[in-house]
């Protein structure tokens, strides 16, 4: 999704990193948008009372230095040319002299960051609602509790001299990490757009912050949460300071860009994807009939449009936070990947299930696939859950509902002969909810104005053909997945290649995608 230009270097190389809930990844990238190396590498979380999640900027900068430096390892580190980063939307918070600060009761430094799906703030974004500002009609008309300025005010009501009064700067964590790598504080117009009410045409709105009590923060031109802002892709400073060199394994001095929020990299990586040649209903159909939905621990649904397009509980419009010149919007559902797992894994028979899905070097996923294939000789699927039934709103409904308040239910009042295909059914039951909430998601756009024909799917979760087909299944769309399956971390090195200046801008046609390079795709048709 790149446009090249004609100077740049045969055989270069784009390093990509992708900060996700429990990991953290790279890739190095070539010219075409292959992978050419993968590492990744676990986070540490801290849970200290329901509803509170909280990270380490420090652990989370050390596992990018490791895995930076294995995918380089054996490379010629003067082919690099750019580095990109995205990470989830979560706060980070650090002093005057950019030290971390706690964000805990119990007064711990290093635990300096509120993950995007901490949910502290209920009261304060309850009253942040109830205010009607006008900033609300870009988030779907209601703010989320996972967004950054119920977190803000939270920190001052709770923490005024451990963390509020102390504190010097407030990051989305994707806005840290290229400021660790280089040495400048500016944000991505990605990152204060859809988290922190920024606009990309007025700038910050006064009055939002007064009104809900966060004044304090429009001194020194809004020095605290940003006063420079670029778009995703734009080159930060004098490149990778040699102190960020030396830990990351990389070269001194190379591009650095302004980064994307993690789900936005994924939309980023697969949204123009070049599907001539292959025979789908989506080749010649423009960019904004497309819908990437981006499958991890959550999925997020991106589609763009070339005027703004208001959908109530569907945040945005944002315009140009993902494709340049296109206004975004941005469905969700929270925790998706991470239900699935929970349903699965805390069934009494997953310890042996894991244990006959590594005899097979399978995952836990692919082994019940393979199990459901067996049950359905015998009967059809949708029978096998007729008694079992998930609601999927464990952690609220983020669209098309937008209430935190939902809660999730499951009802099952049948038995079955073995536990394999009661853990096969709690896995269909967690995957159907999903689907369905998708299909919500997608009318609620359309009836605001989108028009979609398609799904582009990428993220751990595309990875699973259950997954895949059921989405095609319950939208009557069809699924398009691209070859190169890491579109996360494909969308991130876009960024460093932008950055490097061997590609004029991250751009997308209005009629057809310009892809990352030739990836092949597949259709799956709706049954």
């Amino acid at each position: 999704m790149a446009v090249p230009r004609g100077d740049r270097e045969p055989g270069s190389y784009y390093v990509g990193v992708d900060v996700g809930t429990g990991s953290v990844r790279a890739a190095l990238v070539d010219q075409r948008g292959t992978l050419v190396a993968f590492a990744d590498q676990p986070v540490n979380q801290w849970e200290p009372q329901f509803n509170h999640h909280e990270q380490s900027s420090e652990d989370i900068w050390a596992a990018c230095c490791v895995v930076t430096k294995k995918v380089v390892q054996g490379i010629n580190l003067n082919r690099i040319r750019g580095l990109g980063f995205d990470a989830t939307c979560s706060l980070v918070v650090l002093d005057k002299e950019f030290r971390p600060l706690p964000v805990n009761h119990e007064g711990d430094p290093h635990r300096n960051i509120i993950m995007w799906l901490d949910h502290r703030a209920i009261s304060q974004v309850h009253r942040i609602n109830e205010t009607k500002h006008s900033v609300l009609q870009y988030v779907g008309g209601v703010m989320s509790v996972e967004m950054q300025a119920p977190k803000l005010l939270w920190l001052k009501e709770n923490l005024r001299e451990t963390c509020w009064d102390k504190a010097g700067h407030f990051f989305d964590l994707p806005d840290f990490l290229s400021w660790k790598a280089t040495g400048v504080p500016a944000r991505s117009l990605c990152s204060l757009v859809c988290k922190w009410t920024y606009s990309a045409e007025k700038g910050w709105d006064d009055s939002f912050w007064k009104v809900i009590g966060l004044e304090d923060l429009i001194a020194n031109n809004y020095n605290k949460i940003g006063n420079k802002v670029l778009p995703p892709g734009a080159s930060l400073g004098s490149g990778l300071t040699p102190e960020a060199a030396k830990d990351l394994g990389l070269p001194a001095g190379i591009a650095v860009a302004a980064s994307l929020i993690d789900a936005h990299a994924g939309g980023l990586g697969v949204i123009g994807a070049d599907v001539r040649g292959h025979g789908l209903a989506c080749e010649g159909q423009p960019v904004t009939s497309r819908l990437a939905v981006i499958c991890g621990t959550s999925s997020c649904h991106m589609g763009i449009s070339k005027n703004p397009i208001f959908v109530p509980g569907v945040w945005g419009p944002y315009f140009s936070a993902m494709v340049p010149g296109f206004w975004l919007n941005e469905g969700g559902q929270s925790v998706t990947g991470k239900l699935i797992d929970h349903m699965v894994q805390g069934h009494a028979v997953f310890p042996e299930l894991q244990a006959k899905a590594t005899a097979r070097c399978q995952s836990v996923y692919a082994y019940l696939n393979s199990h459901l294939d067996l049950i359905k000789k015998t009967q059809p699927v949708g029978f096998l859950t007729v008694d079992l039934h998930v609601w999927p709103d464990f952690h609220g409904n983020r669209s098309p509902l937008a209430d935190l308040t939902l809660k999730g239910m499951v009802s099952n009042s049948h038995k079955h002969s073995t536990s394999f295909t009661v853990a096969t059914m709690l896995m269909l039951a967690s995957v159907f909810p999903f689907k369905f909430g998708t299909r919500l998601i997608i009318e609620a756009m359309e009836t605001a104005g989108h028009s979609i024909s398609t799904l582009f799917l990428c993220g751990g979760l595309s990875k699973n053909p259950l997954f895949v087909q059921m989405h095609a299944d319950i939208t009557g769309m069809p699924v398009v997945l691209s070859q190169e399956v890491e579109s996360v971390l494909v969308g991130a090195a876009i960024l460093g290649a932008c950055a490097s200046g061997d590609f004029a801008s991250v751009q997308v046609g209005e009629d057809r995608g310009v892809g990352h390079g030739p990836s092949p795709v597949w259709g799956y048709p709706s049954s």
